[in-house]
């Protein structure tokens, strides 16, 4: 599940027309959210209110295994459509499988002109959150220097006390990381910098084919140099994702016994297929990942390392939940007819050959997003639980 700064930062890309999809980093983003999702630990709740359009604040506490605490503020330079918990689209709240769509240029703020000079202003969001007792500090400053240019800076501050960072040996995390993204649709560079290290790194993304009527499928391949790390990318997609349950389907309400259900085109399965290789570390994993129903999707991954040949497998399912099935005289006759209800949960599960397995729910009840799961480990008898949580998020809109 999102947390509520990160529905933000999403809901600020979206309204200052940034496409987050088309970075580097989120290459493998429909693999990940089948095979890596976050399991919650202990129990959270996070309280969140926007006080206008503008400012935000959002609160969380942990009480277990140990009490602790953050506070965090959103400020962003435009007004954004974020709503409630009861009421935002369910979907946008969580990572899961998606075929994103077709690579497209950023769209920037239309300009403005007085007396032969520029005065619109340029849009940014600012974000701190500090959490408690250890005192810990994040930021992040976003803001848009042209359409097609972005600049971040983020900020740690995570100060230590002397006699626990001689007794853990934890060094100080206070780091300080500058990225400048560079996105024209057709590819996408990033370009990075750490003060802790002083490391410089860059991230390229190059999308060949074009969407057409006899080709629906995308290939990207990227490039990753950091720290002295070379990876190299490969994706494969379908394109774009428009098969049920992506598709925007009529309501309930509007459905009659009489009313002629909706015919939908026949497009390919969607499907992702990626693969990283990581010369200097000997790392290669490939993973693929398709929606074999309009409710569930399926994934497996595979990593191996040429060096030591170490190797693990992974295989992961993801299925939505939905209130009820509406059931007409012909859905019978054709499948392409089956019209559901919104969904209001899903169950992700996942296990690999390291006797890891993980099952989370995710839904909503009234007015609260609620996350519960699992971790186990079956060649364990002595602890086969290793960790189980629940987590709790209430948002409020403006009013």
């Amino acid at each position: 599940m999102h947390p509520f700064a990160s529905y933000v930062l999403r809901s600020y890309y979206k309204a200052t027309g940034w496409n987050e999809d088309n970075l580097y980093a989120n290459l493998t983003r429909s693999s990940n959210a089948v095979l890596d999702f976050t399991v919650p630990r202990g129990l959270s709740l996070s309280l969140s209110k926007s006080s206008n359009d503008l400012f935000r604040t959002t609160y969380s506490m942990n009480a277990m295994p140990s009490l602790n605490g953050s506070v965090g503020y959103i400020f962003t330079s435009r007004p954004l459509d974020v709503r409630s918990s009861g009421d935002a689209r369910f979907k946008d709240m969580l990572e899961r499988f998606r075929v994103y769509d077709e690579p497209r240029r950023p769209e920037g703020r239309e300009e403005v002109w007085q007396g032969g000079e520029r005065v619109d202003e340029r849009d940014y969001l600012l974000y701190g959150r500090y959490y408690l007792p250890t005192g810990r500090l994040d930021a992040l400053y976003s803001t848009r220097i042209s359409a097609t240019l972005q600049a971040l800076v983020a900020a740690i501050s995570d100060p230590p006390t002397a006699p626990a960072a001689e007794y853990t040996g934890r060094r100080n995390l206070s780091n300080v990381m500058l990225s400048l993204q560079h996105d024209v649709g057709k590819w996408c560079s990033e370009y990075t910098w750490s003060a802790e290290d002083e490391m410089w790194g860059f991230r390229v993304l190059h999308n060949f084919g074009r969407l057409n009527k006899e080709e629906n499928r995308r290939t990207s391949v990227g490039v990753e140099e950091e720290e002295a790390l070379f990876q190299l990318a490969f994706a494969f997609t379908t394109l774009p994702d428009a098969t049920p349950p992506s598709f925007q389907l009529p309501s309930s309400s509007s459905l009659t016994s009489t009313s002629p259900l909706p015919k939908y085109p026949y497009i390919q399965t969607p499907t992702t297929i990626t693969a990283l290789f990581n010369p200097m570390l000997g790392h290669l994993s490939g993973a693929y990942t398709a929606r074999v129903s309009p409710d569930l999707a399926l994934a497996s991954r595979f990593d191996f390392n040429v060096y030591s040949f170490e190797s693990e497998w992974t295989v992961g399912a993801e299925w939505w939940l939905r209130r009820r099935q509406l059931d007409l005289d012909d859905v019978s006759s054709s499948p392409t007819n089956l019209v559901k209800s919104p969904v209001n949960g899903v169950v992700k599960v996942r296990a690999s050959t390291s006797n890891d397995v993980s099952l989370m729910w995710e839904g909503r009840l009234r007015n609260m997003l609620v996350s519960f799961g699992v971790v186990s480990d079956l060649a364990s008898r002595v602890k086969p639980i290793k960790a189980i949580g629940l987590e709790m998020s209430y948002f409020t809109s403006p009013e």
